[in-house]
This record gives C-alpha cells, sequence and structure tokens, in this order.
C-alpha cells in the first residue's frame, strides 16, 4: 500500500470516530417518540391524542426531568419532574405504565422506562392526585420499537 491509500484509509477511521457521539445521541437524551391513539394525563396537561418526543431535559446532570415536544420537537408541550423508578428486568422495549382512573377521565402515565435499562422515570402528581394514582388500577405497555429513533405506538388502555 502507498502512503496516500494509508492516509485516506486513517481520515475514513477518524471520520467515523467523530460522528460516534451523533450516532449515541438518542441512548443519551433516551429521545422516545410516542403515538396515542387516546388523551393521556401527564403532570399538570392532558396531552390529546398524537405524536409525542419524550426527552431527557438535562442529559449530562439531572436525569430527573422529562421535556415533552410535539411530533417534529418544534414546541414543548411540558417538562416534568419524575423520580426514579426501578425495575428487575431490563426489556427491549419502551415500557408504559397507566394508571386507569375511570371512563370519565384520561389515563394517566405514571412510569416511562426506556428500552434496556432497569432504571426508569416515575412521575410525580401532586399529593391529592398522587394518592388517588396510589389507588387506581395499573397496566404497563410494552410498546414495539418500530425504527432506530425508539419510535414506539403506545396506545391508551381499553384497546
Amino acid at each position: 500500500m502507498n502512503n496516500k491509500t494509508k492516509l485516506m484509509i486513517l481520515a475514513t477511521m477518524l471520520g467515523f470516530l467523530t460522528m460516534l457521539p451523533a450516532a449515541r445521541a438518542s441512548e443519551e437524551d433516551q429521545a422516545t417518540e410516542l403515538t396515542f391513539n387516546k388523551a393521556v394525563q401527564i403532570p399538570g396537561r392532558v396531552l390529546p391524542a398524537g405524536t409525542y418526543w419524550f426527552i431527557l431535559a438535562d442529559k449530562a446532570g439531572d436525569p430527573n426531568i422529562i421535556q415533552i415536544f410535539n411530533s417534529d420537537r418544534s414546541m414543548l408541550y411540558a417538562t416534568v419532574l419524575t423520580i426514579n423508578a426501578e425495575r428487575s428486568n431490563a426489556t427491549d422495549n419502551t415500557a408504559i405504565t397507566f394508571a386507569d382512573r375511570g371512563a370519565m377521565q384520561p389515563q394517566t402515565m405514571v412510569t416511562w422506562f426506556y428500552p434496556g435499562h432497569t432504571s426508569g422515570h416515575e412521575f410525580l402528581y401532586p399529593d391529592p392526585e398522587a394518592k388517588e394514582l396510589a389507588q387506581a388500577k395499573l397496566h404497563t405497555i410494552m410498546a414495539m420499537t418500530r425504527d432506530k429513533q425508539q419510535t414506539v405506538a403506545a396506545p391508551a388502555a381499553g384497546d
């Protein structure tokens, strides 16, 4: 091999190394695109049926602040606080736990686990609502990943 070929190979390898952080960005901020077919309650707000991005607000610091954006990430709908939630086994799919509060109220999002993680996010609700949620029937949906961006379809209960 001549020096020109060696230089081209080295430049190509360095180019791939500089792209690694961008390829892992979705993992760092746990960006997850969720599509709900019914309204879903989050702390302080009801999200109408639609597609939303759930993203860690401060990937380098506090993992307990979640930002929720519209489908193209151009509008911030909410910034919510969470506490750490643990589960015994990681799964390959996004896991979302909802509280069923009756037919007249939307499903309430209680926890969100990013694929491959045993540590997730439990949404913080005001005390009266938290007490009601503690009495509610919970169900967990294991959403299927459709592409590398962690796009999932997560229907609300009753479907």
